[in-house]
């Protein structure tokens, strides 16, 4: 399509093909969630799509050198999420929600990456290396399909605190997961099939050194925020150190994942700042928009079709539907067995697993990164099925995480069960109909928000004030002077 224009335009100003190429991921990024919003799917899925469809398989709209050159999308995008998980780990919410959740979610992940390991493994023949990955990747969970559906329902009670809770920690434990993982996998893929004590012992503690200066950092960036810094300097301050970090990571060549989430964490327990994550939070959706795209431009559909020795004689196809199939297995039963264990009730035991199915931010940012880590056909072979199954699972995961909202009881379409009101008077005497449905709309017209932007917005319009406000000042200031 326009590959011979970019063709042409590349020889005389390369900087002109990166910049239009932007632009395109961006706009038509954007133009796709007007179909999915329609169709009720989250915008991750949409951009996926765009990637796909202008990707190198498809219109190859976008040149293969500003799809190479962009691979540091992935480190930090996901450098922006796992910082942004850190806010979910303060000590006190820990107190309170207690350690039902933690069980709950460790099972619910680690059952899946053990049944994925093991079909792959041990059924389907794959190899070690890829396996491990794989599995460990299985246990990651798209929480945003999950969290907008709950918002659309209007969905309360324990299921949905549950619920919230446990797709909060579950990346936590994916990252861990995937830390150990991949540097397993390159023991054995640098050595033997077997691992002795060393192989597994030196990631944790290469782990455990990257948590720490990511903790490190977190006090550093707290000492760089005083109450008299403007807004505009603490995005600025913020957005430089976890880039900071993802360099030094990047050199040690290291994934900088644990270490962001451990310096938000420290960040969100010595300060108790939310406003700066509401204010990053607003600021990251072009970043992870891009990233995503670059995901389906990245996406390989001869690798899918096509067989590779590289992981085993199985066919990638085969990999990709038996994971997409047996992780929902695993997620279920980790989930119930959970339940059980911590002594929830059976609406949350019965159907928590069904809106733990999406997966996508999280798992194919780690799958580029293992892509990149592994190399060559492996790598490639890692983020075919991580990107391919991702798109099915936030094609379906909506409407299950809906399915289990309805079927746990936590909404209703009644009018009496979403609003009630008391339907006696004063003196014990039934209410008419039309009496309470004003009371209900009464009720309704009270809960309705009276500031329709979003935390995250407030934040930074909140920013962009100090900012026009201090060059007020340097302007009265000269006209003075």
């Amino acid at each position: 399509m326009l590959s011979p224009l970019f063709g042409d335009v590349m020889e005389t100003n390369s900087v002109a093909t990166v910049i239009i190429s932007i632009a395109l991921m961006l706009f038509l990024g954007f133009s796709m969630t007007r179909l999915t919003k329609r169709l009720r799917l989250p915008n991750v899925t949409a951009y996926i799509v765009v990637g796909i469809l202008i990707g190198p398989f498809c219109l190859n709209l976008v040149p293969a050198t500003v799809i190479d050159g962009m691979d540091f999308l992935s480190d930090i995008a996901l450098a922006f999420i796992a910082f942004s998980t850190g806010e979910f780990f303060k000590l006190s919410t820990l107190k309170k929600n207690g350690m039902k959740v933690v069980i709950i979610t460790v099972l619910e992940a680690c059952l899946a990456t053990v049944v994925v390991f093991i079909v792959t493994y041990c059924i389907l023949g794959v190899d070690l290396g890829f396996s491990i990955v794989l599995a460990a990747l299985a246990s990651a969970t798209a929480p945003a399909s999950t969290v907008m559906t709950i918002r659309q329902t209007g969905a309360h009670g324990d299921f949905v605190d549950t619920l919230l809770q446990v797709v909060a920690l579950d990346d936590v434990v994916g990252l861990i997961e995937y830390s150990v993982a991949i540097s397993l996998a390159l023991s054995i893929s640098l050595g033997s099939a077997s691992v002795g004590a060393t192989g597994i012992l030196k990631p944790i503690g290469i782990n455990l050194g990257v948590l720490l200066l990511g903790g490190l950092f977190g006090l550093f960036l707290k000492l760089l925020m005083p109450k008299k810094r403007s807004k505009d300097n603490r995005l600025i301050i913020s957005v430089s150190l976890i880039f900071a970090f993802c360099g030094i990571c990047a050199l040690l060549d290291v994934s900088p994942l644990l270490g962001c989430m451990s310096m938000g964490t420290v960040y969100i327990n010595i300060t108790n700042d939310e406003k700066l994550f509401k204010q990053l939070n607003y600021f990251t959706p072009p970043i992870l928009l891009l990233f995503f795209v670059r995901s389906g431009l990245s996406f390989r559909l001869d690798a899918l079709v096509n067989n590779s020795t590289a992981v085993g004689n199985t066919p990638l196809l085969v990999i990709g539907v038996v994971y997409f199939v047996v992780r929902i297995v695993g997620k279920y039963a980790g989930a119930f067995l959970g339940c059980l264990i911590t002594g929830k009730p059976k609406e949350v035991r019965n159907y928590l697993g069904l809106a733990l199915i999406p997966q996508a931010g999280v798992a194919i940012g780690l799958a580029a990164l293992g892509a990149r880590t592994l190399g060559g056909e492996t790598g490639v072979a890692l983020e075919t099925v991580i990107l391919s199954s991702s798109v099915l699972y936030e094609l379906v995961g909506p409407a299950c995480a809906k399915l289990s909202l309805y079927l746990s009881k936590s909404y209703s379409n009644k009018i009496e069960d979403i609003v009630p009101v008391e339907e006696l008077d004063e003196c014990g005497k039934p209410i008419s109909a039309v009496e309470l449905l004003i009371q209900r709309i009464q009720v309704i017209q009270a809960e309705l928000p009276h500031n329709t932007v979003s935390e995250e917005e407030q934040a930074f319009l909140e920013a962009a004030e100090d900012q026009i406000a201090a060059l007020s000042s340097i302007q009265m200031r000269g006209r003075r002077g």
